[in-house]
């Protein structure tokens, strides 16, 4: 199991294992200029932070996303209670991981927060995982099951060596699984114990395995927005930690990440990569969000800078210059409080050919912005496993656009492709997972 360390030893001894490694000081290159690159990023407090939580009014009138020429969207489920997360195993079956934040003591903060509970169904959390299997591969499930059931905020899923693992806020549970079952029997085993006390702002806990199959990575958020409550309540987050199959030999990948989530590898390389939500109440413009290649023993910057080694004004009593020096830029900017969550390369061939090896992010939308930001689906084309150009909207429909109350109708979470290329969409508001396939 895990063992505690104290905050001196975090912060020393954890950080200069992180720098050791000879690569950690060089950011994968891209062949594309951010749109916000380091050099163009406003400073901090230029416009005021605000707080705009979005209304969510639903699909009304037959409305649905609306994706480029040449593309069909359906439902491919509905009637879901918050879903955020889908596995696809090897057989096609789709695995749903329903979860939510859940309330505690939002309600303090009035009006504006009481708002977003009520639209956004903050409070409850189902803690399953729903299962769908269509066995004809038409786009429309025939059977739905419910798969496990009494999770602690369920998020990442993976299939390997004959265990089910699951990401609880609290842990990395292992179940006894085989292809085929339509239900876990047991209660698990808990391999990996995760940070979730006191304050635990990001609980989502993505999971994945590398190609070989002899590592898992974890992504653990930070529990508060920008070490607010003390880095002793951040030992063991805003980190992808690896640890072996049987929970086994825990080290930390990557670190300095506030909420890493979605997690990849681009087709044809070794490489992990890793949407980041990135700090708030800095104003409009900042942090962006990022897509960026994670780099073994790399530090990227959270709390004490952002986006390379622009230093955080709230840090300056705990400012650490040698961890700024290292902070390594990330790739691709995303966009500033876009909440970028999902992310899946295009290993496919059903897509036209521009879209392939490409990385499409989903993004669930900003609550700290003036003029809403997200609510989308957007595409980074790749190339030679690097970014090859700016992201490009390619699911919309989200945003109600012109609305004069910040009204949406759905929030997109993850994106995960089925075995004929098409790809599934979770609206958590909605309670709908929508497919989007190429016209043939």
């Amino acid at each position: 199991m895990v063992v505690k360390k104290s905050v001196t030893g975090f912060i020393i001894s954890v950080c200069s294992i992180l720098f050791s490694c000879a690569h950690s000081d060089k950011a994968i290159k891209t062949t594309a200029k951010p749109k916000n690159s380091n050099d163009m990023l406003p400073g901090p407090y230029e416009t005021k932070s605000t707080k705009n939580f979005s209304k969510v009014t639903g699909w009304q009138n037959g409305a649905m996303p609306i994706a480029p020429a040449g593309f069909t969207v359906t439902k491919f489920a509905e009637g879901l209670e918050h879903p955020r997360w889908i596995y696809v195993g090897s057989n096609g079956d789709v695995f749903v991981a329903e979860s939510n934040t859940i309330l505690k003591g939002l309600l303090k903060f009035g009006a504006k927060i009481s708002r977003k509970i009520k639209t956004q169904h903050i409070g409850v959390s189902a803690n399953r995982i729903t299962m769908f299997r269509d066995a004809d591969r038409d786009g429309i499930p025939e059977q739905r099951f419910v798969f496990a059931e009494n999770l602690n905020q369920p998020f990442g899923m993976l299939i390997l060596n004959n265990h089910f693992y699951v990401g609880n806020t609290d842990a990395l549970v292992q179940f006894n699984y085989k292809t085929g079952d339509t239900k876990l029997n047991g209660t698990g085993k808990a391999i990996v114990s995760l940070p979730a006390g006191k304050h635990n702002r990001h609980w989502a806990r993505n999971i994945i395995t590398n190609k070989k199959g002899d590592k898992i990575y974890i992504a653990v958020g930070s529990g508060t927005n920008v070490a607010e409550k003390g880095l002793e309540n951040e030992i063991r987050r805003a980190d992808i930690l690896e640890v072996n199959p049987d929970g086994s030999g825990e080290r930390i990948y990557a670190s300095g990440l506030r909420n890493p989530v979605g997690m990849d590898w681009a087709p044809g390389t070794n490489v992990l990569w890793t949407a980041v939500n990135e700090r708030d109440e800095l104003g409009d413009e900042l942090v962006p969000d990022y897509l960026t290649g994670v780099i073994d023993g790399g530090f990227y910057g959270w709390p004490f800078a952002y986006y390379g080694k622009h230093e955080d004004p709230r840090m300056k009593d705990q400012q650490r210059p040698d961890l700024v020096g290292k902070s390594i830029t990330p790739d691709v900017s995303l966009g500033s409080h876009t909440a970028s969550l999902g992310l899946v390369f295009y290993d496919k061939k059903a897509f036209p050919a521009k879209y392939s090896n490409g990385a499409f992010i989903g993004q669930h939308g900003s609550w700290n912005r003036k003029e809403l930001s997200g609510y989308k689906v957007v595409f980074v084309p790749f190339s030679n496993g690097k970014p090859a150009g700016q992201p490009e909207d390619f699911l919309t429909g989200f945003k109600v656009e012109g609305s004069s109350d910040s009204e949406v109708r759905g929030r997109p979470v993850c994106v995960a492709l089925l075995p004929d290329g098409s790809m599934l969409v979770t609206d958590d508001v909605s309670n709908t997972i929508w497919r989007v396939s190429a016209n043939k």
